[in-house]
């Protein structure tokens, strides 16, 4: 046994030469009749699925959740409390922007956040555009009690486990 309360449930990929489009209605209620079906049996598991939009900018041109807008959409279509957001600061930044603001208003729907420094998705503590100090204030402000997953490519053989518990330690988060 796992003991793994979340799973992480893909959205799938365009079909190759699809127009996004065209495909992106039929997508979605596909996407939506498998969602409400594993959302029936994560309830009964007492589990969470978990929807993380990947950004179609840098990452995935073909995947089809690419934004918050879209997966709080999808979400609410769906309607079952066994699904929540997947919220990668990393894919939210390169598609949306205004972090603060995200986090705000997809708190509700929050149930697990990831992180990676943008734009090249090295560690936290890399040089980049995120101040993950003011994030992680921020979610603390929140009263956020969930994980906080480091999904990353790293700079160099093993420089998180060198240098990347900096940033919790400084702020007192480990």
């Amino acid at each position: 046994e796992l003991k793994c309360p979340r799973i992480h449930l893909m959205a799938g990929r365009f079909p190759t030469g699809a127009k996004r489009e065209a495909a992106s209605t039929e997508m979605e209620a596909t996407f939506i009749e498998n969602l409400k079906y594993a959302a029936d049996i994560l309830k009964q598991e007492n589990l969470i699925g978990l929807l993380e939009p990947i950004n179609n900018q840098i990452s995935d041109p073909n995947y089809f959740l690419t934004t918050p807008q879209q997966a709080a959409a999808i979400l609410e279509k769906v309607g079952r409390p066994s699904l929540k957001l997947q919220l990668d600061i990393f894919h939210c930044q390169i598609m949306n922007g205004n972090l603060t603001q995200n986090l705000k208003t997809y708190f509700p729907i929050i149930g697990h956040i990831q992180i990676a420094q943008v734009p090249e998705r090295h560690e936290p503590d890399s040089p980049g555009e995120l101040n993950f100090h003011y994030l992680f204030q921020l979610l603390e402000s929140m009263n956020y009690s969930g994980y906080i997953g480091c999904e990353y490519k790293p700079k160099g053989k093993f420089y998180f486990m060198q240098t990347g518990r900096t940033v919790l330690y400084e702020i007192d988060y480990c």
